[in-house]
């Protein structure tokens, strides 16, 4: 453990980051598998309730990607791949 102030204060800092990072990658994983179980679902029996609950589900996965980006928890590029990535799924399973 460190001695000094400085460095005490910045170990708890990072600590304090770590959790609030963690926190938002948390939740981008988590709506991007509940955007993917609504694509699945969509596909297996198409309507336009699957059709809305995937567009709602991209919606939020896109908001908390961007948040995530624009605080600095994820990087820009990292961002970009998985809004790919979910942009993809649907564009797969629709073709």
């Amino acid at each position: 453990m460190a001695n000094i102030k400085s460095a005490i204060k910045r170990v708890e800092i990072a600590e304090r980051n770590r959790l609030r990072n963690k926190s938002h990658k948390s939740a981008v994983r988590t709506l991007m598998k509940k955007y993917f179980i609504a694509v699945e679902k969509h596909t297996e029996t198409p309507s336009d309730e699957t059709s809305a609950e995937v567009k709602k589900c991209m919606s939020e996965a896109y908001q908390k990607i961007d948040k995530a980006v624009q605080k600095g928890v994820l990087h820009h590029n990292n961002g970009a791949n998985k809004k790919s990535r979910l942009a993809k799924a649907i564009a797969v399973k629709s073709a």
